[in-house]
């Protein structure tokens, strides 16, 4: 999710501190404008722009296998950090071909996939994995009946759900794997000046998007807790905002977490491993 909002200010944020950066674009019209936008750092070859729809699970798995191939080429095989940051808003009930909600498949699932293809990177880095969240998953249970709000969708909760499940992720990644030297993070932005409530949307949910956003800061300024959190000192925390480790919902437990992890893992056909 780097070609706009907080996806794209992070990358220039990252370029700025001489951090090498990969990123993954929905089409190629978003992949030029980012190339161009960042044309010296293109050619240097600091900013490599991947393409895929991250909706769909075979387009998942071929970015991170063209991912995968140059950093065994370039970097030892060795993955610094992978930030999450796609996600969408939907206002109706639409799926991805294999008839996921879209905003839990995206939101969620698209996470889940792309981190566990770039897991053995991650772990031969002690790598940090960085989702971003909101503070919308508070006051939220997980829909654990009907996770894709088949029966009776309601827009808002199914966004709310995929804001938690991002948080449950992290939690189940720092369980299995920080004895390994991988960190987990999950992010609050906080309100910020983007467009994701536009896009896919239509009526009242755009509506209301284009009036609360004014109230919102730059993305740019979202961008610094990521910076931040790829600095070497200690970072103990979970959840964090304006790079401060801060309480997250009481939903967040083990129970839960590895519930939504092996769901998780039964709907994309594979298990992640390592530590329990």
């Amino acid at each position: 999710g780097a070609t706009s909002g907080i996806g794209l200010a992070i990358c220039e944020t990252f370029l700025q501190n001489n951090i090498r950066v990969f990123a993954i674009g929905r089409s190629i019209e978003k992949k030029v404008q980012l190339e161009q936008r960042f044309l010296q750092e293109t050619k240097q070859g600091k900013l490599v722009i991947f393409l895929a729809n991250m909706l769909e699970p075979e387009e998942i798995y071929h970015v991170s296998q063209e991912i995968q191939t140059l950093l065994d080429q370039d970097h030892h095989g060795h993955l610094d950090a992978l930030i999450n940051n796609v996600g969408c808003v939907r206002s109706w009930y639409t799926t991805n071909s294999y008839g996921e909600e879209q905003q839990f498949a995206l939101n969620h699932l698209a996470s889940f996939r792309l981190t566990h293809a770039l897991l053995p990177s991650l772990l031969a880095a002690k790598g940090k994995v960085m989702m971003t969240s909101s503070k919308s998953h508070r006051h939220m249970n997980m829909h654990w009946r009907d996770l894709f709000f088949r029966h009776h969708y309601r827009p808002l909760m199914a966004y709310k759900q995929s804001k938690l499940a991002n948080v449950l992720f992290a939690y189940e990644l720092q369980q299995r794997y920080h004895s390994l030297g991988l960190q987990a993070y999950a992010i609050d932005p906080g309100l910020v000046n983007t467009a994701i409530g536009e896009k896919g949307t239509g009526g009242l949910v755009s509506w209301f998007w284009r009036q609360r956003r004014k109230h919102g800061v730059a993305p740019e300024v979202a961008a610094k807790t990521y910076l931040d959190l790829m600095s070497d000192t200690a970072h103990d925390g979970l959840y964090y905002y304006q790079s401060k480790a801060i309480t997250y919902s009481k939903k967040v437990r083990a129970s839960e977490a590895k519930k939504l992890f092996e769901i998780s893992e039964g709907l994309c056909g594979f298990q992640f491993g390592g530590e329990q």
